[in-house]
């Protein structure tokens, strides 16, 4: 006798197309085998967790009335788009997400047509999705285009101006806000459910159309009949603001009543313009632990489903984001001007600890990267010493807040760059690979990168105190492992270190890649110089390493375009000096999602492809040489 399938519905589903052919009737028994296989699959793999249980009714809604890929659905950021992919046929994979050559963390184009718009940064999906109905207006085409955004990610500035374009234009397009922040009360399950289906009805949408059109006639009178509808409106809902955008807002509705959801987004379906839905989710829906605790068990690697996470007995070694939530408590100690500010990056970027001690000179400015710099350079105009801290790959949408408004007033503006280089399981949406080539050409900016967790300690405090400012950048996860001083001192400004002489090839480390460096040179007998600063260069030391070595070779872990690297290039092109360089560090391509590991052996940032390059660029010199002496 075969063992019956837990999942009899979903094990019929294999694209949205299976969906939608079931009765209606079926649908919460499908949403039900959704959430426990999520639970099933990513409890054994890890993965992104709460989010995605959160959102098992609205993705089956979705599919089911919308003709899905034809019509284009957008999920912001993506951490909630596991029962998407399960549901368009992906279930037998989703074990493999995050992985390397597994699926995807995010929702990507080139893994699914049901995948419509690339994602992995929060707040995109609004602008994307009005792209896609602007363009299917301009061809023709009678698709439709959703975006579903969490109540967090409308926190970021892009997601406004997105509205305020949207609201502007009479295109087709439906917002889906999923508000995970809000607890549903009895009024919100009953009476906001109806009145949200009385607001997306026929009759209320003809009786206020045919209204407008009459009432237009007579200004007084029509804008005593608005004021009232919005009056209305906004004694029951708190949606106003949206309206002020020129959405027509409906809700907000129990996100996990399928009926109700099945209901709203059928009537939606027929109304002209831009629309907002706000749906009310429970993050971690479903399953107890989760729902009792959504930031522990937004990310989580594989644990027990009937004991939920079991806190690691092992003694945890101290990362970087440890050493920077330690440093920035000690120098609050000590210097009451430091304010700490984050984009919503509290409990990565270590921050934890000084919320709690020092809850006054901490902001959250929440997913708002490029207001997290230009608050921080108000504060820094008058007497406060901001220090942001702010994952590599995030910090990106701050760059021109870098340039304009800290760079060009030469504002100190302390930069603790967390995540910088290849970050693992999140893939290339959140590879810090470009904070050095995006940094180092700015005027004014101290640019430093740590060889290990001592170093990283003393560039902090060492561009804290400088008068202008200063990036720190610093890799995700532990360092080599080295005594931590606990008195801090100001590292020599452009200084470099020899760490180990050699002759012939002079290595020239910046960073995460010292260890590698010293390795490789262990087998070539090598120099190894440790950079420490990226900007200003340590014009001497290279020099000196110039004359005295027949090749320089230079590795980060940042891109080689524009990089490290190209800096002592420059240098030596600007000063005429003729000398053999090669450089190393990431490729011109996107590095795919996996481990840590898994990234540096496919960017080639290994002992063993560092040593096979530089053994490589020396017997291209030796032959050189030979060449030429024979010549000679």
């Amino acid at each position: 006798m075969t063992e019956q399938s837990p999942y009899p519905l979903l094990d019929k589903i294999d694209s949205p197309a299976d969906l939608r052919n079931l009765p209606e009737s079926s649908l919460e028994q499908l949403a039900a085998e959704v959430r426990a296989f999520l639970l099933e699959s990513v409890s054994g793999s890890g993965g992104h967790f709460a989010a995605g249980l959160g959102t098992v009714e609205l993705t089956v809604a979705l599919h089911y009335l919308y003709n899905t890929p034809e019509d284009r659905i957008v999920w912001d950021v993506g951490h909630q788009a596991y029962p998407h992919k399960i549901l368009t046929g992906r279930k037998e994979r989703l074990h493999t997400i995050r992985q390397w050559e597994g699926l995807a963390p995010f929702p990507k184009r080139e893994e699914s047509p049901y995948d419509t718009f690339g994602v992995g940064h929060s707040s995109t999906s609004i602008s994307a999705a009005l792209g896609m109905a602007i363009a299917a207006e301009l061809t023709d085409s009678a698709r439709r285009a959703v975006a579903v955004i969490g109540d967090g990610a409308m926190t970021a500035g892009l997601a406004f101006e997105a509205l305020n374009h949207a609201g502007a234009l009479e295109t087709d397009l439906l917002v889906v806000l999923n508000d995970n922040n809000m607890s549903i009360s009895p009024n919100v399950g009953a009476l906001s459910s109806r009145f949200a289906q009385i607001l997306s009805g026929k009759l209320y949408t003809t009786v206020r159309e045919g209204s407008k059109k009459v009432l237009s006639q007579m200004p007084p009178m029509w804008e005593l009949a608005r004021r009232a509808e919005e009056h209305f409106k906004g004694l029951i809902v708190p949606g106003t603001l949206f309206e002020e955008f020129g959405f027509n807002y409906i809700g907000p509705i129990d996100g996990h009543d399928l009926p109700t959801l099945i209901s709203t987004l059928q009537n939606i379906r027929q109304l002209r313009g831009p629309q907002l839905l706000h749906v009310i989710t429970k993050k971690g829906k479903g399953y107890a632990l989760a729902e009792q605790d959504p930031v522990k068990y937004h990310g989580v690697t594989s644990f027990d489903p009937a004991v939920g996470i079991v806190p690691s007995t092992k003694k945890k070694a101290l990362n970087y984001s440890d050493i920077f939530g330690g440093w920035i408590c000690d120098m609050a100690a000590r210097d009451r001007r430091l304010v700490a500010i984050t984009p919503a990056m509290r409990e990565g970027s270590g921050l934890v600890r000084f919320e709690q001690e020092y809850p006054d000179r901490y902001f959250d400015v929440a997913i708002a990267e490029q207001h997290s710099v230009n608050v921080a350079a108000g504060m820094a105009c008058d007497g406060v010493k901001p220090v942001v801290a702010i994952y590599s790959t995030f910090l990106q949408r701050g760059y021109d807040q870098v340039i304009h408004d800290v760079a060009n007033q030469n504002l100190p503006v302390l930069f603790a760059i967390d995540r910088a280089g290849l970050v693992g399981a999140d893939g290339p949406t959140h590879n810090g690979s470009y904070d050095l080539s995006i940094l180092r050409c700015l005027p004014n900016m101290t640019v430093m990168a740590p060889a290990d967790e001592n170093e990283c300690r003393q560039m902090l405090y060492t561009g804290f105190m400088l008068d202008s400012p200063a990036a720190v950048r610093y890799p995700r996860g532990t360092g080599p492992g080295c005594d931590i001083e606990q008195e801090m001192t100001v590292l020599p400004l452009g200084k470099a270190e020899v760490r180990r002489r050699g002759s012939k090839v002079a290595i020239l480390a910046f960073g995460s890649m010292l260890a590698t460096a010293l390795e490789v040179a262990e087998q070539c007998d090598g120099t190894v110089v440790n950079m420490r600063f990226v900007k200003p260069l340590d014009e001497a030391m290279i020099l000196d390493m110039a004359a005295s070595h027949e090749l320089l070779v230079t590795i980060e872990e940042n891109v080689v375009a524009g990089g490290a690297g190209s800096a002592v290039g420059e240098l030596l092109a600007a000063l005429g000096v003729s000398v053999r360089i090669a450089h190393y560090g990431l490729p011109d391509r996107l590095i795919q999602h996996g481990s840590r590991d898994d990234m540096l052996r496919d960017s080639g940032l290994t002992s063993e492809a560092f040593e096979a390059f530089v053994v490589d660029r020396l017997a291209g010199l030796d032959a050189t040489l030979a060449g030429a002496a024979k010549r000679a």
